[in-house]
């Protein structure tokens, strides 16, 4: 089977499954400071936002790592890319296991969380090229391997951390991860076919001419956007658990929550996926935003348990098929050959949106006692992001009408 034909195939299925299992594994760099932070708390003796500290750094070193990483896809291929960042998170966590201050371990969490990124943008980037008419359920299973890891370790990593201590879970990490990964990367060593590769190439410069920005335009527009969906995203995600110990329930409940999001942002990004294969990854993006925007709404009227319960799942329904619309757009405008850097850009983009909407969230909060403000300020965030998508709509139907006249 040559060219074309491997779109969409058996062996593009194949490989889509072997690209879940690498970012469920992978992108456990990203969730388990989170698992091991009150760990870290209590042995350093140190303030919750000192803990916090290395959450952060991993936070700075996944969105570089997208970009960077992404990269090095476009040259070496994804194989090369995974095999050393594995290598990469595996020395990260086996040096932070010896860390003797919380300073020595957020440096080394920059390290982990660049490694971990090769697990999305660049995998997702990846594994775009092998689909054409079912680019945006592939792209949206491979993007939910973030979330189905954040779901599965923690429960995984739980016993070992209460019978052995946060070092031993990061030295297990530092040996699966070399043990798992690099044998599961060797898998996807077959390159796109030429002509395959060719047929992208030429319907991506097709798009890019409808909408009439130029390649550097609409991957800086892109990127505004992804900044402004995610600032708005953040404001649930990062302060979910703070907002239910305020209202007195707990933060096991407001875990509960975050979980209930997560779960449902998996649903929504398979959702999203296929609507995406139908309708386009702009529209798909637009509808995600606009769903968004109401369900921050509704954290607005409501603050009873059972009803935060359910307008968190609402919220996870809406925002979960948000992130994987930029890849699509990317694959659906942009070159295709620079498909790993241009998709590891706006990913950077929507990363460094969550750190900046957490950290302003919480500054809101201190300036007004109330989280009430900061939900408002999301929403902004939200509007301004669905202004930019709207354009881009507007343009690319624009342009596609002046084709027809032609």
């Amino acid at each position: 089977m040559t060219g074309s034909d491997i779109l969409d195939s058996r062996y593009s299925w194949l490989r889509l499954c072997v690209t879940l299992a690498i970012a469920t594994i992978g992108n456990v760099g990203m969730w388990a400071i989170v698992v091991i932070m009150p760990a870290v708390q209590a042995e350093f003796t140190i303030a919750r936002a000192d803990a916090s500290l290395p959450y952060t750094m991993t936070m700075i070193g996944f969105g570089l790592g997208n970009l960077l990483i992404g990269r090095a896809v476009d040259r070496f291929g994804v194989t090369v890319s995974l095999s050393a960042a594995a290598l990469l998170i595996a020395a990260g966590f086996g040096a932070a296991a010896t860390s003797v201050s919380v300073l020595m371990l957020s440096g080394l969490q920059l390290v982990v969380g660049f490694g971990t990124a090769a697990s999305f943008g660049p995998l997702i980037a990846d594994i775009s090229h092998w689909f054409s008419r079912r680019r945006g359920i592939a792209v949206a299973v491979a993007a939910s391997g973030n979330y189905l890891s954040g779901a599965i370790w923690p429960m995984l990593l739980s016993g070992i951390l209460v019978d052995f201590g946060w070092r031993a879970v990061y030295g297990v990490l530092a040996v699966l991860t070399l043990l798992l990964v690099i044998p599961l990367s060797m898998l996807l060593r077959r390159p796109v076919p030429p002509e395959a590769a060719m047929q992208a190439e030429a319907e991506s410069c097709l798009r890019a001419r409808n909408v009439s920005f130029s390649p550097r335009k609409l991957q800086l527009l892109l990127g505004l956007a992804g900044l402004g969906c995610c600032v708005a995203m953040s404001m649930p995600q990062v302060h979910i658990v703070s907002l239910c110990v305020d209202l007195g329930y707990g933060p096991a409940v407001g875990a509960e929550m975050l979980s209930l999001m997560l779960m449902g942002g998996v649903v929504s990004r398979l959702v999203s996926g296929l609507v995406a294969d139908r309708l386009g990854g702009v529209v798909t993006l637009l509808i995600g935003s606009t769903l968004q925007c109401v369900a921050l709404f509704l954290y607005l009227p409501f603050d009873g348990m059972v009803s935060l319960y359910l307008v968190s799942l609402v919220f996870g329904l809406a925002q979960g098929g948000i992130v994987p619309s930029y890849a699509i757009i990317v694959r659906e405008f942009l070159p295709a050959r620079e498909a790993g850097a241009r998709v590891g850009f706006v990913i950077m983009a929507t990363i460094f949106g969550m750190a900046l909407g957490g950290w302003m969230s919480g500054w809101i909060y201190d300036l007004t006692g109330s989280y009430r403000a900061a939900f408002l300020n999301g929403i902004g965030w939200n509007l301004m992001n669905m202004t930019v998508v709207g354009l881009l709509l507007l343009r690319a139907r624009r342009g596609r009408g002046r084709v027809v006249m032609a």
